[in-house]
């Protein structure tokens, strides 16, 4: 049967390998789902709800065929400084608000938008949120008591010292043995999913031989109900919407980026091509939905993903049977789940985390030792010591800051001249010299973006090397890419400044797009039609016929090749006068 769509030519094969990707992705995704939620800070249950509701609405509803979506681990720190700050409840209605959101960012096709975050922000702020998952499991991993979890690094490793003396031996003994388990599965059992080894054979242990002496989901949040969550509407105050945006914009962002670099990475990995709107869109409408569920938010999960694809997938399919997936587990083994520990979740999520850190980028971009390196470097240490809301504000600001400086490095402003011994007299800065510069007709190459990081260095090059005053400005814009507000207004200027001394500004090579700007601002019927010359040997000709030949009269500077005749002719003209 054929189908519409991304479903076009789905038949029974299809079927099958979305069947056996489904089912092995959803295997994986049962101990992700609740040590990321028990991560974040709220009950191991609400993860297991968010794979399966938001895992089944991204599939069904996303613009990339293949994408797996859930809780993930970039999402924790933030969300469990929420819970920490607003409690669960609030953490619902963010989570519901960053959802619309992302709605909005789809309808208003604004998924390209987020691929211009520069690279170090995101590599910057994803190992800062590896170095704040990997430490928050060190207390599990020891299995340290009466431990108070803080929203910040430097707090939490205090905490930890300070109980490092209630270390317990059971608990060390349960994640290594997990932790052994998810590392040499691979190489004995490579069609099992390491973390279901580990998480499954450290439990087993831990129940025969350790049981009370290890803290588990049950002893430490209750049993994981065996049931549908029920159906419940946050109660959403306008005093709560305006405490809870920032943090929903964090979400939203950081769920857009995520979502989209999983689709990137499918992409890649298919041959295929994502719709990053419709991604947008899918991934805020299970955003909204989810919460009504007591599920927090997701976004495209990339490892799970990966594996997606890699277990054969055909379709969104797969996604849509991992989520039924886990509900069926969730239905028939919740019992069995709530007697894991939690010291078999801490070496799972140290390995998210270690997978997760971009190490490799990371010290490529630091050796690089550029102004990359220094964004890099403040974005991970903000996310690590403070917060993720200041680290991405931050380092957005300072790429922004720093890209400015390096345009305004690019623009260079030339004084030139014609040269002689060139076949075709091409002008070169050069030839101008203190005896060999026209005192009557200025020539400038302006090569770069002209906006408002370099505005002022244009306007300053120019007045600086006109201080003469000469009669004519000619500046060569062929090679000026864009021309914002700020770059009009000083070229303006420059105009008016000329003009009100009886100068003449000509204007050549200028492109298409920066003559239609400056039509929509007037600048163009300001300095006239008859200015703009598509040729600088035309321009210069022009320039030459507007020439004040009494001031040709005797100079010595010749810096075109007319002006040994234009010399003669003052000369000339001179003596008729006088005789």
């Amino acid at each position: 049967m054929k189908w519409m769509g991304r479903y076009q030519q789905y038949d029974a094969a299809a079927f099958r390998k979305d069947l056996i990707a489904g089912l092995l992705v959803g295997i994986i995704a049962i101990p992700l789902g609740m040590a990321f939620a028990i991560a974040s800070g709220v009950k191991p249950e609400y993860g297991i709800y968010t794979t399966i509701i938001a895992g089944i609405l991204i599939s069904l509803l996303g613009g990339s065929r293949f994408q797996i979506g859930g809780p993930t681990g970039a999402f924790i720190p933030i969300l469990f400084a929420i819970v920490l700050q607003y409690g669960y409840e609030n953490l619902l209605i963010a989570g519901f608000l960053a959802g619309i959101i992302l709605v909005f960012m789809g309808v208003f096709k604004l998924g390209a938008l987020i691929k211009f975050i520069p690279r170090p922000v995101t590599i910057g702020f994803t190992a800062g949120i590896a170095v704040i998952i990997f430490s928050g499991q060190i207390a599990n991993f020891l299995g340290l008591s009466h431990i108070k979890k803080h929203e910040n690094l430097v707090p939490n490793m205090k905490e930890i010292l300070t109980h490092l003396a209630s270390i317990n031996i059971y608990s060390v003994l349960t994640a290594a043995i997990c932790l052994a388990a998810v590392l040499l599965s691979p190489k004995f059992l490579p069609k099992i999913p390491g973390s279901l080894v580990g998480l499954v054979l450290s439990s087993v242990i831990a129940t025969l031989f350790f049981q009370g002496h290890v803290a588990t989901i049950d002893s430490s949040f209750g049993a994981i109900p065996s049931t549908l969550p029920h159906f419940h509407l946050p109660e959403i105050t306008w005093d709560r919407i305006k405490i809870l945006i920032q943090p929903a914009l964090i979400i939203a962002l950081l769920g857009g980026i995520e979502s989209l670099l999983s689709a990137v990475v499918a992409d890649g990995m298919t041959g295929t091509r994502h719709n990053s709107n419709r991604e947008l869109i899918g991934q805020g409408i299970a955003n909204i939905v989810t919460p009504l569920f007591g599920g927090i938010p997701a976004t495209g999960a990339i490892a799970r993903t990966a594996t997606n694809i890699k277990s054969g997938a055909a379709s969104p399919f797969s996604g849509i049977i991992h989520g039924i997936v886990v509900f069926l587990v969730l239905i028939l083994f919740a019992p069995f789940a709530s007697k894991i520990p939690l010291a078999s979740m801490a070496p799972i999520l140290m390995l998210v985390a270690w997978n997760m850190s971009e190490r490799k980028q990371f010290a490529h971009i630091l050796k690089s030792k550029t102004t990359d390196s220094l964004v890099l470097l403040i974005t991970f240490l903000l996310t690590a010591l403070t917060n993720l809301t200041t680290a991405v504000e931050v380092g957005l600001i300072l790429s922004v800051l720093l890209f400015v400086k390096r345009m305004s490095e690019l623009l260079k402003v030339a004084k030139v001249l014609p040269d002689s011994t060139d076949k075709h007299e091409k002008v070169k800065a050069y030839m101008v010299s203190e005896g060999h510069d026209c005192p009557q007709i200025s020539i400038f190459t302006v090569e770069g973006p002209l906006f408002f990081g370099t505005a002022s260095i244009f306007e300053r090059s120019v007045m600086h090397m006109t201080d003469h005053k000469p009669k004519i400005i000619l500046l060569r814009m062929s090679k000026v890419p864009h021309i914002d507000t700020t770059g009009e207004a000083k070229l303006a200027r420059l105009v008016k400044d000329f003009q009100k001394l009886g100068g003449i500004v000509l204007i050549s090579g200028i492109q298409l797009q920066s003559m239609e700007f400056l039509k929509k601002t007037g600048l163009y019927s300001l300095i006239g039609e008859d200015c703009f010359i598509d040729h600088t040997g035309e321009a210069i000709n022009i320039a030459l016929t507007r020439l004040d030949l009494n001031k040709c009269m005797g100079c010595k500077h010749f810096a075109f090749r007319e002006c040994e005749s234009l010399s003669s002719s003052s000369r000339t003209l001179k003596y008729e006068l006088t005789s």
